[in-house]
């Protein structure tokens, strides 16, 4: 009996706890891909490219049908998340540029997940493109929380997979090859990806959170090899592509088999998540060969406010508490994840921040998303368009002097028929919404007359 009693406390002693048994504060990594169409991923029907890293995180975790993003351009889809408000309170509600580097900057006072985690004494790091402030500037990532950057700062620059620099932090390095047109030999990518795991496994004993917002698939589209796809019988752009999908794919299973290696995976929430949709219409080279709206599905893509615009593939996968297999039909958006995690983390926020979203934690528990009274979206390039959801009731309106589209979404998710003439009451409850939901910003005044150019057309 001493025998078996010393040799289990020898084994006790000489193995690693798990994660979840050695710390109460679970890792978060939350994975943002650029222009990632729901129907690009096999878990979600796509049958050409290949994605099994996914996939598995689906089988793995929770896999969400109608998971929103910010609004259906980068930069403010990205605060969205960052700040845990909709359109209508969000300090950045279009993609702004600013020269000779840079966007519309997250003011001064902005406060950010990466800052409740900070305050939490988490490592926090913001790898690929940021979008949302120089340097320089009140948007800097490390003005908003976050310990290590590595990337594209600027989203003109994320446009160019062969750069001639990146920024390790805030010290811009140059890359190998300059042809005078601003592109160099190495893939940037891979430099990123690298970072990542790095910054992961620097970080393995202590609590971290990492905004990985990787640039897979935007344009331009390019590739350091197109793999299983060169030989196929499909254009350059659409072999470009498809590669490129599988790169994310890939990167990610990267990560994830980085979690396992350092035994951290069971405690560590990972969600991977588009950032809007698609950049390609439905009929385009790239939309039509790969069935983008998922069989028809979806209305919409990029700069839209239909559904194929908003709604996200989006996979969670946390062990320790999200039930393996589960495919949810509840709906949230990416302003809920500040108040998420402040529920992982029993954190309350600061006196005088508020959020407009609400904490998912049950849903990801296997329960229901909360109950709230509507989601709001709007967006400042051209005309300024705006949608709301209540219920199953879906609003759109293409301009500030177009006429309210009416959808519902429980028996028409393609949005096909407009039920505005035959439900006034709905009409004047989604006018009211757009009208209370959203406060006036000198920097986003409504304006414009005419719808902005989204025709579901080849791009």
């Amino acid at each position: 009996m001493r025998l078996t009693l010393a040799l289990l406390t020898f084994i006790l002693m000489t193995t690693p706890l798990s994660a979840a048994q050695s710390s109460a504060k679970p890792n978060v990594i939350f994975i943002l891909s650029d222009d990632l169409a729901m129907g690009d991923v096999g878990v979600y029907g796509q049958k050409l490219i290949q994605t099994p890293h996914l996939d598995r995180m689906a089988k793995e975790g929770m896999r969400f049908m109608q998971a929103y993003c910010g609004t259906s351009v980068c930069a403010p889809s990205r605060t969205s998340l960052m700040v845990g408000k909709h359109m209508g309170h969000s300090p950045v509600r279009a993609n702004r540029e600013i020269k000779p580097e840079g966007q519309f900057p997250l003011p001064k006072g902005t406060y950010t997940v990466a800052q409740l985690f900070k305050s939490q004494g988490y490592a926090t790091a913001a790898i690929g493109k940021w979008g949302m402030g120089m340097f320089d500037t009140t948007g800097s990532p490390f003005n908003v929380g976050f310990d290590h950057f590595f990337g594209y700062n600027c989203q003109r620059h994320a446009h160019s997979y062969f750069p001639t620099y990146l920024y390790n932090d805030d010290k811009r390095f140059d890359l190998e090859g300059n042809d005078g047109k601003g592109e160099g030999k190495t893939y940037a990518q891979e430099l990123i990806a690298k970072d990542t795991v790095d910054w992961i496994t620097a970080n393995k004993d202590k609590p971290f959170f990492l905004f990985y917002a990787i640039t897979l698939p935007h344009g331009k589209y390019e590739i350091d090899s197109q793999g299983i796809y060169a030989d196929k019988a499909w254009t350059p752009q659409q072999k470009n592509y498809a590669a490129m999908v599988s790169r994310l794919d890939s990167d990610v299973g990267q990560i994830m088999e980085t979690l396992k290696k350092h035994n951290i995976d069971e405690n560590t929430l990972v969600i991977m998540a588009g950032d809007n949709g698609s950049s390609f219409a439905p009929n385009s080279e790239i939309g039509k060969l790969f069935d983008q709206t998922m069989g028809g599905q979806l209305r919409g893509f990029k700069r839209g406010m239909y559904e194929g615009a908003l709604r996200q593939a989006c996979i969670a996968r946390w062990p320790a508490v999200i039930p393996a297999g589960k495919v949810s039909q509840e709906p949230w958006a990416f302003w809920d994840f500040l108040p998420t995690c402040a529920d992982i983390l029993s954190a309350k926020l600061p006196a005088g921040v508020t959020t407009d979203g609400l904490s998912i934690l049950p849903l990801l528990k296997g329960g229901n998303a909360p109950k709230r009274d509507y989601f709001y979206w709007e967006l400042h390039e051209g005309a300024t368009i705006q949608a709301a959801r209540f219920g199953d009731w879906k609003a759109v309106r293409n301009g500030p002097n177009a006429a309210i589209e009416i959808y519902d979404l429980s028996k028409d998710v393609g949005e096909t028929t407009n039920l505005a003439k035959d439900k006034p009451e709905i009409v004047a409850k989604a006018e009211k919404i757009m009208q209370e939901a959203r406060v006036d910003d000198p920097n986003w005044p409504v304006k414009g007359k005419a719808a902005p150019k989204n025709k579901e057309k080849e791009k």
